[in-house]
């Protein structure tokens, strides 16, 4: 085989996401861009704030000497010292620069913490629904993926399952708050109480667990529910985060980790994580979004469009008959499959030119994922297609 047999493995696997939105292509070609009804990708069509643009604007016109070199691989200090202020502010702990890295967006912050803390066979524990693409990190350093179900009703942290599924191989919990695919932010108390039960695992086994907090998501809340901050509630914590969707720039791979001033191996693990950042290749984040980012920490797009958006198609698919939970923030839905098969269901969807990834991408069969981070008039236009998709499943 030309490739690697693990590889060969994956790609039979590969993300339902990616087909479904190359399946979109096809199919606007056929049909139309106007007749198709895309809700596959969380990839933002809405534009950076009009602060982004001025800065682009500002440092094009008047660039730095030597802001196209190398600079250290944890990244600028100015930069780190700005997202480390604002965590401070989120979090009421005093996170400094040397408590964060900059990173190649959420996932190349994971990899790098991944990187840094498994031994070959440790455990990670991820939470069902999960994004798809955790799996692969893990693996990409030799770790095993442990799946952990929420609660299948409310999809919030089910604290029993995860200590059942704690073992002396467990390495690392996987979070995700907002939630994608499910749109939760978990409570400050459920926060507490994942690192109480850390802590009380740490004590009897002196076995070091971390809760690593993926939150690209964390400016899109909606209703005005908080998005808690972990540092306060779990002390060996790290946070991974990105502008992809806060600054919509998906494409510009900026992000960061920052790990808790309050965790006793935070030096050490900072030191291991810059390394990571350096030999898997990344060798440092973008210098060009960098120095854009730094200003740029307390700007985010207009929540008050998602959640319009958000407010359409809940309100309109449970009036046709379908069971989700409202979603407290990011940008998607993910209601029950009305039929067993959540494969299936997406398949029948396509034929009414409504494209959506099943449950199973996510480790949750029997449900499906809706993005609404598209335009306004795709989503309103695709109100008769769901309409009669309701009809032909009698719903």
């Amino acid at each position: 085989m030309a490739i690697a047999n693990k590889i060969a493995g994956h790609l039979s696997r590969s993300s339902w996401i990616r087909k479904m939105f190359e399946e979109g292509e096809r199919l606007r070609r056929e049909h139309g861009a106007d007749r198709v009804f895309d809700f596959t990708l969380g990839n933002p069509e809405v534009e950076p704030p009009a602060s982004f643009k001025a800065a682009l604007c500002d440092l094009a016109t008047n660039p730095l000497p030597g802001m196209h070199r190398y600079m250290n691989n944890a990244g600028y200090q100015e930069t780190r010292a700005a997202v480390a202020a604002r965590v401070s502010r989120e979090s009421g702990l005093p996170v400094t620069a040397d408590e964060v890295i900059m990173t190649c967006g959420a996932g190349g912050a994971l990899n790098v913490v991944l990187k840094a803390i498994l031994n070959p066979g440790e455990e990670v524990i991820i939470l069902a629904p999960y994004f798809v693409e955790y799996k692969f990190y893990i693996d990409n350093h030799g770790g095993v993926p442990v799946e952990v179900w929420t609660d299948r009703e409310t999809f919030r942290l089910d604290l029993a399952a995860i200590e059942l599924a704690i073992t002396p191989k467990t390495r690392a919990i996987i979070i995700n708050t907002p939630n994608n695919p499910t749109g939760v932010i978990y409570r400050a108390d459920e926060l507490a109480a994942l690192g109480a039960l850390v802590s009380s695992v740490q004590r009897k086994s002196g076995h070091h667990i971390y809760v690593i907090s993926d939150e690209p998501y964390a400016r899109l809340a909606y209703d005005g529910q908080p998005v808690p901050s972990v540092f306060p509630l779990i002390e060996n914590s790290v946070v991974v985060s990105s502008h992809s969707k806060d600054l919509a720039l998906p494409g510009e791979r900026i992000g960061y980790l920052a790990a808790n001033p309050r965790m006793a191996t935070a030096p050490q693990f900072i030191e291991a994580a810059v390394f990571c950042n350096r030999t898997l290749g990344f060798v440092n984040a973008p210098a060009l979004l960098q120095r854009l980012v730094a200003g740029l920490q307390d700007e985010s797009v207009d929540i008050a469009a998602y959640q319009e958006k958000r407010d359409l198609l809940y309100d309109k698919l449970t009036s046709l008959g379908f069971s989700l939970v409202k979603p407290d923030g990011a940008f998607y839905l993910f209601p029950k499959s009305p039929i067993a098969d959540d494969v299936e269901f997406v398949k029948l969807a396509q034929k009414h030119l409504i494209l959506l990834v099943p449950g199973s991408g996510f480790g949750a069969p029997g449900y499906f994922r809706i993005v609404y981070c598209v335009d306004r008039e795709t989503i309103l236009r695709s109100f008769a297609a769901w309409e009669a998709l309701a009809r032909e499943l009698k719903m």
